[in-house]
């Protein structure tokens, strides 16, 4: 009789281990993604800061291209009020995307806009954000993916459902981010 209780106190302390364990992982995956969410809202908001010194400096060289320096300043101040959500947040920075390559287009246009210090240097700026930009995303995407995987792992997913564990959405570029711009002069 003793072992029977033995085997019954390994089997509950075995299953509160495992519970623990697995509420536990979950919540250091969620903790994750939020973490990854916060770099990516980061390295965007960095960029949002350079774009009106990037626009300031092209005005002075090319001020005849108001359409295309108006179309990045909308597009900015759409990201800038756009909900901080991975959906909503690919949509606006898809779209800012965009107009900077038309912007930075613009500098192909113009020998002395090319040739100026202040644009070469917020044009690297840009260039090195947007590859910080593209790492978190990419981050925040693999964090997105082990913590789903583990909402849908046999047997966690049941112990997440009866918590309330949703899965996330990825950081999905829209497909104004994913078509070359068309720029006429």
């Amino acid at each position: 009789m003793t072992a029977v209780i033995i085997v019954l106190i390994i089997i509950v302390v075995a299953l509160a281990v495992y519970l623990i364990s697995a509420y536990n992982g979950l919540i250091r995956r969620r903790n994750q993604i939020e973490n990854a969410w916060a770099q990516i809202d980061v390295q965007l908001k960095r960029r949002l800061d350079l774009i009106p010194n990037l626009v300031e400096t092209v005005k002075g060289y090319a001020a005849h291209e108001r359409e295309t320096l108006e179309a990045v300043i909308s597009a900015r101040n759409a990201a800038v009020a756009a909900p901080d959500t991975p959906e909503a947040q690919s949509k606006t920075e898809g779209a800012l995307t965009s107009t900077l390559r038309q912007l930075f287009a613009l500098g192909e246009a113009y020998p002395d806009l090319k040739a100026n210090q202040n644009f070469l240097a917020l044009q690297e700026e840009l260039s090195s954000t947007e590859g910080r930009i593209a790492y978190a995303r990419q981050f925040y995407n693999d964090s997105v993916l082990g913590y789903n995987n583990k909402l849908q792992q046999f047997p966690t997913m049941y112990f997440a459902r009866m918590l309330k564990f949703e899965r996330r959405e990825y950081f999905e570029a829209d497909e104004a981010a994913r078509s070359t711009p068309d720029v006429s002069f």
